[in-house]
């Protein structure tokens, strides 16, 4: 008995130090915590309100993720992405997810794609409600889901890590351009090319939404 209850606590820990990885994404793709900036895991804690280990442990794990660096006796810094990064990371994303919608929509059953519909809808949703956190999180699973498709669970994980790194700065900024909307709208039209079956009209939508994805960077 005495051992469940210590994985009970241990699953507790490990929830709490989920959310609070999942927030700080979050606000960094948001550009709440800001490149180049350092922040501490205690004033971090007391914003969350909650102790500061959580807290620690979750930068940990994006620093092992690229997008924060450890400095010894402050903080975290917020890793800064250059010009350079951006362009190679959407060159090996172009290179796994262009073929890779061609080959789902040739493969995927129509129900297992209409599943997605919803999630396509909502990033139109949350586009046009200025909800940036809403956008962000159903744009990763939509785009995740229907990767997911493939069966390749190792090709899901290399592209989820990929967006991390490449999270969207100035993306408060682009919102008051109102140039999210297009964007959030490329999500439908590749839904519905890959229902029609039109697996080369699909890739060139997605190549499309990348580059469209990669000029808004450009411009942030």
């Amino acid at each position: 008995m005495g051992h469940l209850k210590q994985k009970n606590l241990i699953t507790t820990r490990e929830r709490l130090r989920d959310q609070v990885a999942h927030a700080l994404r979050a606000a960094l793709i948001s550009g709440e915590l800001r490149p180049g900036e350092i922040y501490s895991a205690p004033g971090l804690a007391e914003d969350f309100g909650i102790s500061a280990t959580p807290v620690r442990e979750a930068m940990l794990d994006l620093a092992r993720e690229g997008l924060v660096e450890p400095v010894r006796n402050k903080g975290f810094r917020v890793t800064e992405v250059n010009e350079r990064d951006l362009d190679q990371y959407t060159e090996i994303r172009a290179l796994i997810e262009i073929p890779m919608i061609g080959r789902i929509t040739r493969s995927a059953a129509r129900e297992d794609l209409e599943v997605l519909r919803p999630i396509a809808e909502e990033i139109v949703r949350a586009a046009r409600d200025h909800d940036l956190i809403a956008y962000l999180e159903a744009d990763r699973r939509f785009h995740l889901s229907l990767l997911a498709l493939s069966g390749n669970d190792r090709l899901v994980e290399t592209v989820g890590d990929l967006r991390k790194r490449s999270r969207l700065y100035g993306l408060t900024t682009l919102d008051e351009r109102d140039q999210l909307t297009p964007s959030a709208e490329e999500h439908i039209e590749l839904l519905d090319l890959m229902l029609s079956g039109d697996a080369k009209a699909a890739e060139k939508c997605m190549a499309r939404h990348l580059g469209h994805v990669r000029s808004l960077w450009a411009t942030s």
